[in-house]
């Protein structure tokens, strides 16, 4: 891997080491540079899980990708920066109070002085990685997460409105291979069942906030206030993704 380009993507033009600070800093840089997007399911474009494949499109083509690219890619940066990682499969929380299926999400655990749970292929979640064996919520600015044992699984929930606790998702602490991952991505990237080919989406945090494209729509969050308007046409959505999230169909 070309480790001083993937770095140059995210914004880092510093040598980094391999300890929970360095972490910290890769993990907040990747979800500032690196769209969550489900683009090229809608443009005919095959996912392919392969290291290779994903620096072209990550690094090289400057795009984003779904959790099983995003965070893929990021475990062999962090491998090759010396980092001890594993894969893990999760299961998505769904409206209903059940979850999605086995392998349905793909997040990271990495080993330091205790483990910590690394993602940063989910879209709007935690910011900073979160320590696995914790006990009780862990705050970062306004939000505030909590990983509880169930089982033998570990489930990760999110404070939201009223103080009310919501699961984002559970996984297993086994790690996976990333070939473990190819059946649910392409059904996620076939299936009319899968709420990735009913939606295209295009995600970034910011600094204060996130910028996303929900099908037609524009939603920005500055400061916990939500602004959401409907774009015009397809022309304005293209504008929208080569100025504001570095994308462009053609590239």
């Amino acid at each position: 891997m070309n480790v001083a380009a993937y770095l140059d993507r995210i914004g880092i033009r510093r040598p980094v080491g391999s300890d929970a600070a360095s972490l910290l800093h890769l993990h907040v840089a990747h979800l500032l540079s690196v769209p969550f997007e489900n683009l090229s399911i809608h443009w005919g474009e095959p996912i392919v899980l392969d290291e290779e494949a994903l620096f072209d499109k990550i690094v090289v083509r400057r795009r984003g990708g779904f959790c099983y690219e995003l965070n893929g890619l990021f475990a062999e940066l962090l491998r090759e920066l010396g980092f001890d990682v594993d894969l893990l499969a999760a299961e998505v929380a769904t409206r209903d109070g059940g979850y999605g299926p086995p392998f349905d999400h793909m997040a990271l655990r990495v080993a330091l002085a205790g483990p910590w749970l690394v993602d940063v292929g989910f879209g709007d979640s935690f910011r900073q990685p979160l320590r696995l064996d914790a006990v009780g919520e862990q705050v970062q600015g306004a939000d505030a997460f909590r990983i509880d044992a169930v089982g033998d699984r570990r489930v990760l929930s999110r404070r939201g409105e009223g103080d009310v606790w919501a699961p984002q998702y559970r996984f297993g602490l086994e790690a996976h291979d990333l070939a473990e991952y190819e059946p649910m991505c392409r059904y996620h990237q076939t299936s009319p069942d899968s709420h990735f080919t009913q939606n295209r989406v295009c995600s970034l945090a910011t600094p204060s906030g996130r910028i996303t494209l929900s099908g037609m729509k524009l939603i920005e969050t500055e400061k916990g206030v939500r602004r959401e308007r409907v774009l015009a046409d397809e022309r304005e959505y293209d504008a929208l993704l080569r100025t504001r999230f570095g994308i462009s169909r053609d590239r």
